[in-house]
């Protein structure tokens, strides 16, 4: 859901160069965790990552809680045409949605409305932004929002319960990649689908340091370590890949 993830961007300056929307928890933490998995390597970190490499890509620092005001800056939806990802969904009125990695629930209360015989489960590793999610499901009036306090290892969603699993600027941050993908294929009911919306790392000209971007080629790959093949790479959005997954 959104993103589950590693340290702490404080300003909103140091996001307009390289965050994203994901929130999480400290990244030195992360980076001493023993790997009983082997799926990971560990590299002296890039200014912008954290030392910890997955399948090629040096897993990229996270922003926290205090970094909500940029989840939340007015030129959001005009810079990133925030307005234009809903149409990419193809969104039913009975979806179960989980936006892992939601943060303060941009998209999570904004998605909530297009399902209103569904609900959308608004996943963060950070009790902070869980408080904040109820909070703002009571003032958005939006009570098919359930907020989900998930692991950097499980996104803690039912299994076989999710038609779509949103994923806004996180996964790039996840500290435990394949084990949070693991888990989020685990929670798809047939025909579900994972996206990713990630800032094209192919462009040169899009704003965002290294470590925040990703690149198709590289996005398919993970996914497929997982069990996903690449549906679609809509390509609407200024900035970012829609990359659409299934089974």
């Amino acid at each position: 859901m959104r993103c589950l993830l590693l340290c702490l961007l404080l300003t909103t300056v140091a996001c307009r160069q390289g965050s994203s929307g994901q929130t999480g928890t400290s990244s030195t933490t992360t980076a001493k965790a023993a790997d009983t998995t082997r799926f990971y390597q560990t590299k002296s970190p890039a200014y912008d990552g954290i030392g910890r490499v997955y399948m090629g890509r040096e897993i990229s620092e996270v922003m926290g809680h205090l970094g909500a005001g940029w989840l939340e800056r007015s030129d959001r939806e005009q810079e990133e045409r925030t307005d234009l990802l809903a149409d990419a969904l193809d969104l039913k009125s009975t979806d179960v949605i989980a936006d892992i990695g939601a943060g303060t629930g941009y998209f999570s209360f904004r998605l909530a409305r297009l399902v209103p015989q569904g609900k959308v489960l608004a996943v963060d590793i950070q009790p902070e932004m869980i408080e904040y999610l109820t909070a703002g499901k009571r003032k958005a009036k939006t009570p098919n929002v359930e907020p989900v306090l998930g692991t950097i290892a499980d996104p803690k969603l039912p299994a076989n319960g999710v038609d779509l699993a949103l994923l806004v600027d996180a996964y790039h941050e996840f500290s435990n990649p394949r084990e949070m993908m693991d888990n989020i294929v685990k929670s798809l009911r047939p025909g579900g689908r994972v996206v990713l919306v990630e800032y094209r790392a192919e462009d040169p000209s899009v704003p965002i340091k290294e470590h925040h971007k990703m690149t198709e080629v590289q996005a398919a790959k993970e996914m497929k370590a997982v069990g996903l093949r690449l549906l679609k790479n809509d390509r609407r959005l200024p900035q970012q890949h829609i990359l659409i997954f299934g089974k």
